[in-house]
């Protein structure tokens, strides 16, 4: 047991990387670590860092958060630094080199043996652990045997679930297939069991994760599908949430599901990432722009309140002004509920970082700041026609600003921000919608 051992953990990127550093917390805890928040993070004897490598932005926060321990280091000798996550995999050699501090670097694919690592350079500070160099094709996982673990994570009542890791469709602006490696499923029944022990411990939303949801199932004779439906069906669960689809992989079987199932929400993130069919093809999705309109309007016909949003980038290389003007008119003729936009940036290691016909930065920006200019009017005007709607709302936590004021997601993922007392949060309640903005929605407690 590591009774007086204290560790600190901080997350920047995906959902998948706070997954992942959830599951690390609750082993260590369940050895007698004791967690400390973040402000305390250098009275800790080991900080663990997750981060993200799918944008350079994430990539430089991760960086230059590393250099803030050097003081200390230079003080106390500690605390000892673990890398892990995307980042690690493709910059942890570099870290390990470049800051004594950082002792542990692990990717993705090496979660199940990072409490043993830790402990281990905790006991023996002056090691340094590289589980790079570990076979990746192998997965290792963190699964729990024992029923009385309780998953440590930031929410009480919502919950993600990874379903697969790794990606094999090898978009060409897109490094995770390169950190995260080939697409693996995990066993349904592994699933299953978090799930219930997920239930068991009060969640009421869970969230299955996947770099492609749809994926699932593929290398071991099932499909995704099969496995949302029997997912929906667990005694107990209240809603069920599914991220990111793939469009080549995102099948008529899959929103019947989404139509016939309760509990499964009307949301879905469908990316789109451009309009153009002739970026489509530079890009190496396995669409057209035709074929992801036709599964736009099967879904929302099966499932009318459908909230949908998408991911979309600007400023591909050979992108024209005219490739552009497909992407915005696809705005205007689908109207997604939300847009996440980007403008490209190039990540070394992927095959459009060395294209021709690289844009100026300048005018990447420029595309992108007028695409979030229209996707705002458009976000704006579908949120306005929902006021005087009433919504059922998971309340999951004190509004991030405001005296006495509460937040919640609607059915359709719509952020929804409303007066209340804090016994409410765990709670479903009904909101009837007074006002509307483009990033979330204000509304007022009905009573039963």
């Amino acid at each position: 047991m590591q009774a007086n051992k204290k560790f600190c953990v901080k997350v920047y990127g995906c959902q998948m990387n706070v997954y992942d550093a959830d599951r690390v917390r609750t082993v260590l805890c369940s050895r007698g670590w004791e967690e400390i928040p973040e402000e305390n993070q250098f009275d800790a004897d080991v900080v663990m860092i997750t981060g993200c490598s799918v944008r350079a932005k994430a990539e430089q926060k991760v960086w230059s958060e590393l250099g803030l321990y050097e003081s200390s280091w230079q003080k106390n000798h500690k605390p000892l630094i673990a890398l892990t996550g995307c980042i690690a995999q493709r910059l942890g050699e570099k870290a390990l080199s470049r800051f004594p501090y950082v002792r542990l670097v692990a990717g993705p694919r090496h979660i199940g043996m990072l409490p043993n690592a830790i402990e281990q350079i905790e006991a023996h500070p002056k090691s340094r652990i590289n589980l790079l160099d570990t076979d990746a094709r192998e997965f290792h996982a963190l699964d729990f045997d024992s029923d009385d673990i309780t998953i440590k994570r930031e929410n009480k009542y919502k919950a993600y679930v990874t379903i697969a890791h790794g990606c094999d469709n090898f978009c060409t602006y897109c490094i995770v297939p390169y950190v995260r490696g080939r697409f693996v499923s995990r066993k349904p029944d592994d699933i299953f069991a978090e799930c219930e022990m997920l239930i068991h411990d009060g969640v009421k939303e869970i969230t299955l994760l996947g770099q492609n949801v749809n994926s699932y199932g593929k290398d071991i004779g099932l499909n995704f599908a099969w496995l949302l439906k029997n997912v929906a069906q667990l005694d107990g669960i209240k809603r069920v949430r599914f991220v990111t689809s793939l469009p080549q992989d995102f099948t008529e079987d899959i929103v019947n599901v989404m139509a016939s199932e309760k509990t499964v929400c009307p949301s879905l993130n469908l990316p789109i990432q451009s309009g153009s069919n002739h970026i489509l093809k530079l890009m190496n999705r396995k669409y057209t722009r035709e074929e992801y309109f036709a599964k736009v309007a099967m879904t929302r016909e099966h499932v009318p309140e459908l909230g949908l949003t998408t991911d979309l980038i600007v400023g591909f290389p050979g992108e024209t002004e005219e490739d552009f003007a497909d992407s915005m008119s696809a705005l205007e003729e689908i109207r997604f509920d939300l847009v996440h936009s980007a403008a490209y940036s190039e990540r070394d290691g992927t095959s459009a970082a060395t294209m021709t016909g690289a844009l100026p930065v300048e005018l990447r920006l420029d595309r992108l700041n007028r695409l979030n200019e229209l996707q705002d009017s458009i976000t704006l005007s579908i949120n306005q026609n929902l006021q005087g709607h009433v919504f059922e709302v998971l309340v999951d936590a004190p509004a991030p600003k405001g005296e006495g004021l509460l937040q919640g997601r609607t059915p359709s993922d719509k952020v929804v921000i409303f007066e209340g007392k804090k016994s409410l949060i765990g709670q479903f309640v009904n909101v009837r919608i007074t006002q509307a903005e483009a990033w979330c929605l204000h509304g007022e407690l009905v009573s039963e």
